[in-house]
């Protein structure tokens, strides 16, 4: 109608809107570029960041079958052996202890730098061992150095994350623990022929080469921007949320958030109260987020999963296999189901959630555990006794990795308010590591007493109880923010077992 009153008129109005179109598409294009560049550099942090748990992972995969040639080489007995594998898990809790405050006090990213130095200095000095001493020497520094890593790297990824990908992202140093496990099956494979006093210190030695990664990773990650607030470099963490936030116009608010979080706004309420005595003497919504993320790194470990991979090549002869290059074939198809499980892990734990995923986790875990040790006990040596052991055994880490393998340390990593998240995943970290080093420390002494198929009862009977405390202590966190996370654990009705809707802990943190 414009048109035929005024041509001319009509013709300026639709060439604007014509104009004002191009630009909507122009911004459009520009947002999604931006969104597209933000989302791989906060994936190349996470990846970066996760390179430390190469390391973990490769100890616990290599030592299974480097075990074997350094009891031949040293002459060392089952005690040593036991001492040997299971000390790593034990003297890390030092690491993870000290690396809550070490993180504190240096930052998320220098830590991880940190932790690498010292592990590879264990790791050489391991290679190089002439004796039984010095090999635990160097095996002492090591567990220090993946103290550090194991409990700095999902605190990090955590806190650099967005919401809708915090899960699967914060699993990856798990992913990077499993294709570390699955790297020393095949150093063990590969390396297995040669002579007895020299292949050992190859396997060990080939873990040091992941700090050439590492180093590359410190000029490519950022500064933790919640650490950066905590230190009140306001400017520098608005400059990281710049490179990690898709949409820029957020970037303020998500800064006022973190800064009310850590306590900017109203320092004087935690000014005298420190992290220590808050979590000694704590309340109860902090009572309750301690026993969560306590309980799921114990419970990650009680239920054998070290003793597993450790000592398959062990289960595995118990079995009926005798030859040392099947032992380790076999070990490595534990490493390979074991690594594409936690891929699947990856995809589901935003999607589905967390508290499904460590459903079928444990349930499943469960099932397993009690058929490997109904199989040791049951069926013999034949080839039926070993197909079913080695089903049984890949089973269990399959449903390991799927759920509570990454899920705890999801949780352990989200659940708590920033003023305590480094010290109290530090705590958690140290249950997961005594709880693995006891395992470890005991299970040939175990299978002594009650034999190998009766102490995989009791790790099912373990893994059942597990099923239990998923149902009755941890709360659904998926797409919730860190601060939403916070809230929701002040809430004894829905902290014990159920679930609460987002728009429920919005309600609450406006009441704040």
């Amino acid at each position: 109608m414009g048109v035929q009153e005024n041509g001319k008129s009509g013709t300026k109005k639709y060439r604007r809107m014509d104009h004002d179109s191009i630009e909507e598409e122009g911004d459009d294009l520009q947002q999604q570029l931006r969104t597209d560049n933000t989302r791989k550099y906060v994936l190349a942090s996470a990846i970066f960041a996760s390179f430390n748990s190469v390391l973990l992972g490769y100890d616990v995969g290599v030592m299974s079958g480097a075990i074997l040639f350094i009891q031949e080489d040293l002459q060392i007995s089952e005690v040593q052996v036991e001492v040997l594998v299971g000390i790593l898990s034990i003297i890390s809790l030092f690491g993870s202890l000290a690396g809550g405050k070490t993180s504190d006090a240096i930052g998320r990213k220098w830590t991880m730098a940190f932790a690498a130095i010292i592990f590879q200095t264990g790791a050489a000095i391991m290679a190089l061992a002439p004796s039984f001493g010095v090999l635990m020497v160097g095996r002492l520094l090591a567990g220090i150095g993946i103290g550090f890593g194991v409990m700095i790297a999902p605190v990090y990824i955590c806190e650099i994350s967005p919401a809708v990908a915090r899960g699967s992202l914060t699993s990856f140093p798990e992913i990077f623990i499993n294709l570390g496990i699955l790297l020393g099956y095949i150093s063990n494979y590969a390396f297995s022929g040669l002579p007895a006093h020299i292949n050992w210190r190859v396997m060990l030695a080939v873990g040091i080469l992941p700090s050439v990664f590492i180093a590359l990773a410190l000029f490519v990650i950022p500064e933790s921007p919640r650490w950066l607030v905590m230190k009140n470099r306001i400017d520098d963490a608005r400059l990281v949320l710049l490179k990690i936030t898709e949409i820029e116009s957020e970037v303020e608010e998500r800064l006022a958030e973190i800064q009310l979080a850590a306590g900017n706004a109203n320092a004087e309420k935690y000014e005298e109260k420190a992290v220590w005595r808050e979590m000694l003497n704590p309340s109860p919504g902090v009572r309750r987020m301690l026993i969560t993320g306590c309980g799921i790194q114990c419970f990650q470990q009680i239920t054998g999963i070290d003793a597993t991979v450790y000592y398959s090549p062990t289960i595995f002869k118990d079995a009926g296999i005798e030859s040392n290059t099947e032992l380790l074939a076999a070990t490595v198809a534990v490493g390979f189901t074991k690594t594409i499980f936690i891929l699947i892990a990856i995809f589901l734990i935003d999607r589905l959630g967390r508290k499904p995923l460590l459903y079928v986790s444990t349930i499943g875990m469960t099932i397993c555990l009690f058929s490997l040790g109904f199989t040791l006990s049951v069926s013999g040596n034949g080839p039926l006794g070993i197909r079913l052991a080695i089903l049984s055994v890949c089973g269990n880490v399959a449903f390991f990795s799927v759920g509570i393998g990454p899920v705890c340390w999801v949780l352990t990593s989200e659940i708590f308010p920033l003023r305590l998240r480094a010290q109290a995943s530090a705590i958690g970290a140290v249950g997961s590591r005594v709880s693995s080093g006891v395992v470890a420390m005991s299970f040939l002494s175990i299978t002594r007493a009650i034999t190998v198929g009766g102490t995989f009862f009791v790790f099912a009977a373990i893994s059942a109880l597990s099923v239990a405390f998923v149902y009755t202590c941890v709360p659904e966190t998926k797409g919730k923010s860190l601060e939403e996370i916070e809230q929701l654990f002040q809430v004894e009705r829905q902290w014990e077992g159920g679930e609460m809707e987002l728009g429920d802990v919005e309600h609450l943190v406006q009441k704040q």
